[in-house]
């Protein structure tokens, strides 16, 4: 009963905040060219014309992609060169207390694109890898550059389905400074604060020797934790400051600041939902499309919360499963909690984790895994888990508008052939990275022989990882030895394809969708806002998954069921 109103109170807060913050996010999203606060309207002009746009000029669907590509190499190479020379840097004794050396160029290469992608697959140990410089100073910047990239790219497919007959959606580099000077940075501020309050560490000072009760020397890590800790949950990006990610007291140390990470995972997420309502001017859509999440939400969770709290059906003998499946998980947090955090985790892009998801059952290990797969639609990240819920929604529209006899249309707007086609790609590009680059990973010599489990866990674990880097997600299934050669060039190509291969045919629908009249209701419309049009959005969200992934996750965590 206790873990029950632990989650009805979680979504009940999640709710109450995500409401008046979609509110303020549709208004920054449709500022003028005056600005959005008038006392921050001198830095917001500076830093714009900083890039070399104006507030009042606007792109086509074309223009934007080429602003993101441009920023995003940009963005790799830069991150790269720092990483790969972190030791060149001056003032080591300052931002490098440790004299760690420059990060190899296979891993350096891997992490750069993971950052800029918002994946933050990680492929190192952070206290044991980075400086204090290459944490704050080249990754939580990351955290909130490619944030702002997605969420920009949401803002841009919004325009589209809300405009008519134009071209114009908005203008990049306007709502990049926008969406870092109004959204994430005063959440950012006011969520490190909090956490540094109840224990989140925030020191420059160096590592600290001391000797245990038995006598072993032991080091204490220190860093700018809380200033990357906030930022990488409210982004979505996920990725930690220590290896052990959530779950290491230093970034997660008591049951509140738990809550409090997974409420910041959602939050965004969730406020976008209620932010395209607005910006459409029809808030029944939010509410149909939160209602969608939030029941699919709960389908995920569910099955993990009774596979990790019951027996499993070949219980090792001697052992008490009284209390659940304790393995991987940390006491002051319990099963519960540590189910949400690995839900919310996974269901966005974020990839941060409290637990160690290479211990849970097969079926709680499996939760987390299809719900990857499902293409990032049950909240998503920061921007990317809106555009691809309405990609599937078209999908949906169009499918079971012809079904059914009805109209495709969505909001007024005739779903045409084109339309079509960048919805279809958006959907099945990440499926096919996953299953191509699990195909090739398990015949790729050296890759099967290197895991630290056998077939099925050890196909988990490769299927695992290519799920969570095709989705921008960055959370690992452990059990893999990931920094080789193969996994970060691998890796690195799977993550940049699974970012921009679905941003590219985003921005060309919200392009073709701006460019189209606006067609009034009819008796052959379909209605996309009730209860019937939100059961089919649902069935195709489950159909395409099991279509795609029934096959690989039967070679993989239900053959491990079984067995």
């Amino acid at each position: 009963m206790n873990d029950i109103l632990y989650y009805l109170v979680f979504f009940a807060v999640l709710t109450a905040a995500a409401w008046p913050l979609g509110g303020w996010v549709a208004h920054v999203f449709e500022a003028g060219s005056e600005g959005v606060l008038k006392p921050f309207r001198p830095i917001e002009h500076y830093l714009v014309r900083f890039t070399g746009a104006r507030s009042g000029d606007e792109m086509d669907w074309k223009q934007w992609v080429g602003a993101v590509m441009i920023l995003s190499v940009v963005k790799i190479v830069v991150v790269f060169l720092l990483l790969a020379f972190q030791d060149k840097i001056p003032f080591q004794k300052l931002i490098n207390p440790q004299h760690f050396p420059g990060v190899p160029w296979e891993l350096a290469l891997n992490t750069a694109v993971s950052f800029v992608t918002n994946t933050n697959w990680q492929n190192y140990g952070g206290e044991a890898t980075l400086s204090y410089f290459s944490q704050m100073g080249v990754l939580t910047v990351q955290n909130f550059l490619s944030a702002a990239v997605g969420i920009a790219v949401m803002a841009a497919l919004f325009r589209g389905i809300a405009r008519r007959e134009t071209h114009a959606l908005g203008n990049f580099w306007v709502d990049l400074v926008r969406i870092n000077i109004y959204i994430l940075l005063p959440l950012s501020i006011v969520g490190a604060l909090v956490l540094v309050s109840q224990g989140v560490i925030q020191s420059f000072a160096p590592y600290q020797s001391f000797l245990t009760l038995s006598g072993a020397k032991e080091v204490l890590p220190f860093g700018p934790v809380a200033s990357q800790e906030w930022i990488k949950n409210l982004g979505t990006n996920g990725g930690g400051f220590f290896n052990a990610n959530a779950a290491h007291p230093f970034e997660n140390p008591t049951a509140f600041t738990n809550f409090l990470q997974t409420f910041s995972i959602l939050l965004l997420p969730t406020s976008f939902v209620f932010a395209f309502g607005r910006v459409v001017g029809d808030q029944r859509q939010s509410w149909a499309i939160y209602g969608v999440m939030v029941v699919l939400f709960t389908c995920f969770v569910v099955p993990t919360y009774l596979a990790e709290t019951s027996p499993p059906v070949h219980a090792v003998a001697g052992i008490d499963w009284s209390a659940g499946n304790l393995e991987g998980k940390e006491t002051r947090f319990g099963i519960a909690p540590s189910v949400l955090f690995s839900t919310a985790t996974t269901a966005t892009s974020c990839g941060a984790t409290d637990a160690t998801l290479d211990s849970f059952t097969p079926v709680g290990g499996m939760m987390p895994l299809l719900l990857m797969q499902v293409g990032e639609v049950v909240f998503g990240g920061v921007g990317s888990g809106m555009y691809s819920m309405i990609a599937m929604i078209l999908l949906t529209v169009f499918v079971g508008g012809l079904m059914v006899g009805r109209t495709p249309e969505y909001l007024g707007k005739k779903i045409e052939s084109f339309d079509m086609k960048m919805t279809v790609l958006t959907v099945t590009i990440t499926p096919f990275l996953i299953l191509c680059g699990t195909a090739i990973a398990t015949l790729w010599h050296g890759v099967p022989s290197n895991m630290n489990n056998p077939v099925p866990h050890g196909f988990t674990e490769i299927l695992y990882a290519f799920s969570s880097m095709a989705n921008n997600n960055g959370s690992a299934f452990a059990g893999l030895n990931g920094n080789t050669a193969f996994w970060n060039i691998a890796g690195a190509i799977t993550m940049f394809i699974g970012r921009y291969g679905v941003i590219v045919p985003i921005l060309a629908l919200a392009g073709n969708l701006a460019g189209k009249k606006l067609n009034a209701p009819s008796l052959g419309t379909l209605p996309t806002y009730n209860v019937t049009f939100a059961i089919l959005l649902i069935f195709f969200v489950f159909l395409v998954a099991a279509l795609n992934f029934i096959p690989s996750l039967a070679l993989g965590p239900i053959a491990e069921f079984f067995l």
